[in-house]
């Protein structure tokens, strides 16, 4: 089985900053995509940056030039850098891997969720 652990959620002043990782372990093949999404109050979950084995990213538009994510594939962890925090960037942020458990199969796999909030 595969397990995601998330950590660094937690009380922000708007303007600040704070870094979220998601570590990915146990039988574990390869990690093709993974990604962040968040969750606010009254809202749909969304995706807001993604990445692949290869290293490409993608953002949503609302959190680009202030959000970076990144991997770190020998730890098997992805890191959500987010700076220049807004209020509404409040939400549960969730990770999400797509993990190769072996050499034919795929399997999704969600973390439990890190609050995020951001004082004004």
């Amino acid at each position: 089985q595969v397990q995601l652990v998330e950590s660094g959620g937690g009380l922000v002043q708007a303007g600040g900053s704070l870094r979220l990782s998601c570590a990915a372990s146990g039988r574990i093949f390869s990690i093709n995509d993974m990604g962040w999404y968040r969750q606010a109050p009254g809202k749909q979950r969304e995706l807001i940056a993604s990445a692949t084995s290869g290293g490409s990213t993608n953002y949503v538009d609302s959190v680009k030039g202030r959000f970076t994510i990144s991997r770190e594939n020998a730890k098997n962890t992805i890191y959500l850098q987010m700076n220049s925090l807004k209020p509404e960037d409040t939400a549960v942020y969730y990770c999400k891997a797509d993990v190769r458990v072996s050499y034919n199969t795929a399997r999704i796999y969600w973390g439990r969720g890190t609050q995020v909030t951001v004082s004004s």
